[in-house]
């Protein structure tokens, strides 16, 4: 049973809004209806219900448009879809929506009703109950992907008004650290809330004590480890990130120190390799600095300003997020997340909770878990940032690659790419004929068709692309363009709701026809034969694998030693999220094809008038396969992550073989992949493969009789 009525705190909340709106004050109102303020106050912030004919009077007393529709929208009856929230702005669309609901239940519980058209109301509801879920959400996330240093924090802070004024540049300083890579130590969250805030989320003990195993074995190895690779990238070698090596090194008070001598020489003192000389184990070394790391002490979780504090409020938040960033405040742990909140909104979207999303820069590997959900989310706008020159960048076409190949849909219509261009950059692009621009805007204009063609070669050339300049353009440009992102998002979400009423409705019409039964009849037949004739599933040319061993040759050897050392649990290199892609993969590569010809089917047939009375069942039986299509791809991913995963955490010897392999020179990375290919090879992970196949046919067999069941004749 649906909520019927809303809460006394909603109510209270949006008689308040429409007051105000009216423009009739609080005393007013209440002169009006002959109330105490007192009484009035307690109503609009809810801590006092009312009663049937106390509200009509209030409603009475304010007297708009506005007040007249609220009275409308209280008296609907929610009886199959939940209520939405009294200021929804579709309501009415999905009151639509339930009241087609409505009839549907009202129709199929009719005595003597046809089996099949039994089955095709049932799923009806189903449609209408998750298409209008996705309308009633009004959570959105913008998250910002791109490699380090690409100005991904200066961008969000321009957007978000995070900005201090600057007396040396005259230029005003993002709050968040930026800086060239390799500055913020986790993913940053900004969201509207009741002041100007940080939050953290802290990283599990277990994951600080790896990353402090991590660092320990780097300075104890630093100077008396063979390199573990042919490059001499420091990256490579030293098995940690920069960001979490300061932050490590502050968290320790483990300090660089750099004198200069008499002759005028810098001379570094490394407090952490002095102290790693009286601990010469790993685990030593990592408990020493856990100790003097003293994470007990450091339980705070949040941290407010306000403007007591004898500095701007923004300025505090700068200040504290530098602090907390780099491990230098002594009341905070590392943070697995940072929340910045702020009392203002992040769009002009009084109708969306919208929450900002910075996430940790790419560096080598964008085959993230972490970036590559935020393409599956249907609640979020990603937002691919690229370098002028090289747009769009190779990370931004990887992740949308893959994205295609496994199978996410409609993932265009909630992504972006949003380009960084330098000062002078756009005046520096030539046409055909070897000309430079006239304009920026001409710049931009030109390479936005550059772009385009770069991303035809993927199918993508529809993706939409804004150019900002973070140093001169006016950061209100960018968020017209983000909100219009997510209005875009938000109108495929209407369509969709849309289209399913109006099927409906078109089967609840002609239900009685024996003409339109007669060209159900035909039109099931047909589909019915294609139902038929694909029920089993082909031979795939890939392996659960591929991802992961091609992701294992792209990252740094001090990747995989980190992925090693956690079995397989690494943010830059993660076998459940690798595992999981390669089993998706391979199902769109064995059904993708078929799913199509089946859409095509379905057109191709509605577009003929022999079968316009049947449009409404080809249009169900469309989407039907698509929704069984996708549910069957997330239970592969799933599997994929668990199946496979566990397999390899019961199998100690197989780490520790991985394990051995650090310290034997260069040549490392294909010491390991060899390892783990011959681990998948194995007659018993081919047996798991064999599984996963067979699951890839049954959960076909099953979308296939979804739709067959719409389809069945009635006797």
């Amino acid at each position: 049973m649906t909520e019927q009525a809303p809460l006394a705190a909603e109510l209270g909340k949006h008689l308040s809004a429409i007051r105000e709106r009216a423009g009739i004050k609080q005393a007013e109102l209440a002169r009006r209806i002959t109330w105490s303020p007192a009484v009035l106050s307690r109503v609009e912030s809810g801590e006092r219900a009312l009663a049937e004919e106390e509200l009509d009077s209030i409603l009475n007393a304010i007297d708009t448009p506005e007040a007249a529709r609220l009275r409308a929208t209280l008296r609907r009856e929610w009886r199959v879809l939940p209520r939405p929230a009294l200021d929804h702005p579709d309501q009415d669309l999905l009151w639509a929506a339930e009241e087609v609901a409505q009839q549907i239940v009202e129709e199929r519980e009719k005595p003597d009703l046809p089996k099949a058209f039994e089955r095709r109301l049932s799923e009806y509801v189903n449609e209408l109950t998750s298409a209008s879920s996705l309308l009633m959400k009004r959570e959105h996330h913008v998250a910002f992907i791109g490699s380090i240093g690409i100005g991904k924090s200066t961008a969000i802070c321009r957007v978000a008004g995070l900005e201090v004024g600057s007396a040396d540049s005259g230029r005003p300083h993002p709050v968040l650290e930026v800086g060239a890579g390799g500055v913020t130590i986790c993913e940053v969250h900004v969201r509207s809330g009741p002041g100007y805030g940080i939050r953290i989320e802290p990283r599990r003990e277990e994951e600080i004590r790896a990353d402090v195993t991590d660092f320990a074995e780097y300075i104890l190895g630093a100077d008396s480890q063979p390199s573990e690779t042919d490059s001499d990238s420091e990256s490579e070698s030293q098995g940690i990130s920069k960001e979490m090596e300061r932050a490590i090194r502050n968290l320790a008070k483990l300090k660089i120190r750099r004198e200069r001598t008499t002759e005028g020489k810098v001379v570094r003192h490394d407090e952490a390799r002095e102290l790693a000389k009286k601990h010469a184990s790993t685990r030593d070394l990592a408990v020493e600095i856990l100790s003097r790391m003293e994470l007990h002490r450091r339980d705070r979780r949040d941290i407010w300003f306000d403007q007591s504090m004898g500095k701007p409020q923004l300025q505090l938040l700068k200040e504290t997020f530098e602090k907390i960033n780099n491990g230098r405040h002594e009341d905070f742990a590392l943070p697995k997340r940072i929340e910045i909140v702020v009392p203002h909104r992040l769009l002009d979207a009084d109708d969306l909770t919208i929450r900002f999303i910075d996430t940790r820069g790419i560096d080598r590997t964008a085959t993230r878990a972490d970036l590559e959900a935020h393409l599956d989310e249907p609640h979020t706008l990603t937002v691919l940032c690229s370098g002028f020159n090289n747009a769009p960048a190779a990370e931004a076409r990887l992740l949308l690659e893959r994205a295609r190949d496994s199978g996410v849909r409609a993932f265009l219509e909630r992504a972006a790419l949003l380009v960084f261009p330098r000062p002078n950059e756009a005046m520096a692009v030539k046409d055909e004929s070897g000309t430079t621009v006239d304009s920026t805007d001409d710049g931009y204009e030109l390479k936005a068709e550059q772009v385009s063609m770069n991303l035809q070669q993927l199918g993508l050339e529809s993706l939409a692309t804004h150019f900002f300049n973070a140093y001169e353009d006016d950061p209100q440009l960018l968020r017209t363009f983000l909100r219009s992102r997510l209005n875009h998002a938000r109108s495929a979400f209407r369509a969709s709701l849309l289209g399913i009423c109006e099927s409906a409705r078109l089967l609840l019409v002609n239900v009685e026809k024996e003409q339109t039964q007669a060209v159900l009849r035909q039109a099931a037949h047909m589909l019915n034969a294609w139902v038929g004739q694909h029920q089993t599933v082909p031979n795939r040319r890939a392996y659960v694998q591929d991802s992961l061993l091609i992701e294992m040759g792209n990252v740094y050897a001090s990747t995989v030693r980190a992925a090693v050392r956690r079995e397989g649990e690494w943010h830059n290199l993660n076998y459940p999220h690798h595992l999981g892609y390669g089993a998706r993969r391979l199902a769109v590569i064995a059904l993708e094809r078929w799913v199509e010809g089946f859409s095509q089917l379905c057109s191709t047939m509605s577009a003929n008038p022999e079968y316009a009375e049947a449009k409404d069942l080809l249009a169900q039986a469309d989407r039907i396969l698509q929704s069984a299509y996708d549910d069957l791809l997330r239970k592969i991913q799933l599997m994929g992550q668990t199946v496979f995963q566990e397999t390899l955490k019961r199998d100690s010897a197989f780490w520790q073989r991985c394990e051995a392999e650090w310290g034997r020179g260069s040549g490392y990375k294909s010491r390991v992949a060899e390892h783990n290919r011959a681990w998948f090879e194995s007659e018993e992970r081919r047996d798991l493969e064999t599984e996963l196949g067979s699951m890839i046919q049954r959960e076909w067999i099953g979308a296939l009789q979804r739709v067959g069941a719409l389809l069945q004749p009635d006797a």
